[in-house]
């Protein structure tokens, strides 16, 4: 036989041939009066009969006793012989008694005449697929009772335009429409008429299949026009194909929610308004308590030597010294205050913290007394700082004296410098550490709560800690306090270091440099401050001309020939910073000096002053260093503040 030559068979050979290889199918012949004539494997393996068994048996054996009392088989024969076919499903049975569903087909045979010879008959069982179908059937079903049972969500579909295909009684509960009324409508119909305006349904949609999911919160609309605040999940639908066949969309109604977190809001702005209340009246005690102190001094000193005209020399230097120091605290207690409310800007100068606790480890010693030892544990070759002097000898000091009110009985407070280097960057740790009773672990929660303070009504403002904590934040570093109950407490500043190089102090000259015939205009709306400096300038020698605010002033100026102006910054009207820009706009040669008493309205930052800023309270000294550098004529003036 030549390659690729097919041998030919008799065709009913290769006919059988073909019928036997289908497994899948029963394919047999029956005689016009149903008996079994041929038989293939297929009808072998799911019926169980071999064709031994089987040919010339009628095919009556297949079906139930039910159907056979019905006369199913023969109602079969007669259709398929009177209409061609006969088609139906139903319980057939196997060999061993076993039922299996069959959907089975019944074809006429015959000859060219006419003649019937028989009928051909297809079976295939359909048990598994009808289970497969029925479990199909009762899962969507069951899927669809517990979609139409959630009522808390409006749960539908929509089609890949939007429209809506389905619709559950949840939907129908939250947005008010039944079924009827919303199958087939755009979903844009819950939206306002801004939203639709501006295109929100189908951006939402074109999120949904960009990115997977669509989420959002926003107000909807009933059917009866209200509006309600709805959570919104949309996500695409695929089919098995991939291909986009709509959208599945989810919304619940969180009105009472919102309302609810609403609520909850009022009633927190309500109790931190009754606790800010509450604070202020503790602030106001601690405040009134240690001012009146310090009241009580000076009042009683002035009151001493205007009573004691005659009092002795050294007897009044005396007192005139405790009230100078008198003032020097109050001074440093409104530093507090406005350090807390980090209105206070900082004057950072290039320090070796080493350098500087040295030089202060004896003031220290001597403000505490002899119950107390100050140890100083300062690293050599300690890193640089750019930080506020001031600043921190204030946050030194409330350490100090926290760490001091912490032993009743006496004890030793160590100061320590050490380099501190980070992943984030270099620092220096300046750490105060007391031999104390320590701070219970509920308190050392709060110890850097603005006016939170564990000493008696009255006795303190609750501003010491907080005061380190805001100097170390705002001079780019942290703070924070380790301690344990019995073994004292250690606070902690981490400041960050500068690569700046330290500039030489420049000494304040012990004599005073005097101006003699400088005239100078003060504008200073109270009156006391504006005689104090009155009498300041008379030292210096200076001609003084007053305004009590800036249109006066201005006034002024066009009235007299001035040299200098030295102002207050926050005054009625008119502010001291308004009127230097107005007087330099016009009088280009006359130098403007500001003073400052850092409020909330004053706060200039350093890189942003136009002008020199004088910190008040200021003395004599600090008011000839910034006469003189806007005085000195051989060289350009130059912006900056002037630090006492």
């Amino acid at each position: 036989m030549r390659p690729f030559e097919v041998k030919k068979q008799p065709p009913a050979e290769t006919f059988q041939k073909l019928v036997d290889a289908v497994t899948d199918y029963a394919i047999y012949m029956l005689n016009p009066e149903g008996r079994v004539v041929t038989w293939n494997s297929g009808a072998e393996r799911f019926k169980g009969y071999t064709a031994d068994e089987i040919v010339g048996e009628h095919f009556s054996r297949f079906f139930s006793q039910e159907d056979c009392d019905l006369r199913l088989p023969q109602r079969a024969l007669e259709t398929a012989a009177r209409e061609g076919r006969f088609e139906a499903e139903g319980w057939r049975i196997r060999k061993d008694g076993t039922r299996f569903l069959a959907h089975a087909i019944l074809d006429a045979i015959r000859e060219e005449d006419g003649a019937l010879v028989g009928f051909a008959k297809i079976t295939r069982d359909i048990t598994e697929k009808r289970q497969l179908e029925k479990a199909t059937y009762e899962s969507a079903l069951q899927l669809r009772l517990l979609v139409q049972g959630v009522r808390d969500y409006a749960i539908y579909m929509l089609d890949p335009q939007g429209r809506i295909t389905s619709w559950n009684s949840g939907a129908a509960a939250i947005k008010g429409y039944e079924e009827q009324e919303v199958l087939g409508r755009h979903f844009s119909l819950f939206y306002t008429e801004e939203e639709r305006g501006r295109g929100t349904p189908e951006m939402a949609l074109a999120a949904s299949l960009r990115d997977g999911k669509f989420e959002a919160e926003a107000q909807r609309v009933r059917k009866d026009g209200s509006l309600f605040w709805a959570h919104v999940l949309i996500d695409p639908i695929y089919n098995e194909a991939g291909e986009h066949v709509g959208f599945a969309k989810i919304t619940r109604d969180i009105s009472e929610k919102r309302q609810a977190e609403h609520d909850l809001r009022q009633t927190q702005e309500a109790l931190l308004q009754s606790q800010k209340l509450q604070a202020l009246g503790e602030l106001a005690g601690g405040i009134a308590h240690d001012f009146n102190n310090l009241m009580t001094v000076l009042s009683g000193s002035a009151d001493l030597m205007l009573r004691q005209p005659d009092m002795p020399v050294e007897k009044r230097s005396r007192y005139l010294s405790v009230m100078l120091e008198t003032a020097e605290r109050a001074t440093s207690l409104t530093s507090q205050l406005l350090a807390f409310a980090r209105r206070q800007p900082l004057e950072p100068e290039v320090l070796d913290l080493s350098v500087r606790l040295d030089a202060m480890g004896e003031m220290l010693q001597r403000t505490l007394g002899s119950r107390y030892e100050v140890e100083l544990d300062l690293a050599p070759a300690l890193w640089n700082v750019e930080i506020d002097p001031t600043g921190l000898e204030a946050a030194l000091l409330n350490a100090v004296l926290n760490a001091r009110d912490a032993m009743q009985n006496g004890g030793r407070i160590t100061i320590s410098t050490a380099n501190a280097p980070r992943p984030e960057g270099d620092g220096v740790i300046l750490a105060i550490a007391d031999t104390g009773e320590g701070i219970p672990p509920e308190t050392l929660k709060r110890v850097f709560e603005p006016f939170y303070t564990t000493k008696a009504v009255g006795k303190g403002t609750g501003l010491g800690l907080s005061q380190i904590h805001g100097y170390a934040v705002q001079s780019g570093g942290t703070a924070r306090i380790v301690s344990e109950v019995g073994k004292g407490a250690r606070v902690e500043l981490w400041l960050p270091r500068t690569r700046k190089e330290r500039q030489t102090d420049s000494a304040v000259p012990e004599e005073i440099t005097r101006f003699p015939g400088l005239k100078v205009l003060v504008v200073e709306d109270s009156e006391h401050v504006r005689y104090f400096a009155r009498q300041l300038l008379g030292e210096l020698g200076c001609g003084v001309i007053e305004a009590s605010n800036g249109n006066e002033a201005l006034e002024q100026l066009k009235a007299h020939d001035v040299d200098l102006v030295f102002s207050d910054i926050v005054m009625p009207g008119m502010s001291g910073l308004d009127l230097a820009k107005k007087i330099r706009e016009t009088y280009t040669d006359i130098p403007v000096l500001l003073a400052s008493g850092y409020s909330s309205k004053q706060f200039i930052p350093q890189n942003e002053r136009e002008f020199p800023i004088l910190r008040k309270p200021y003395k004599l000294e600090t008011l000839t260093a910034g006469i003189g550098q806007l005085t000195n004529l051989s060289v350009g003036l130059e912006e900056g503040s002037i630090n006492g």
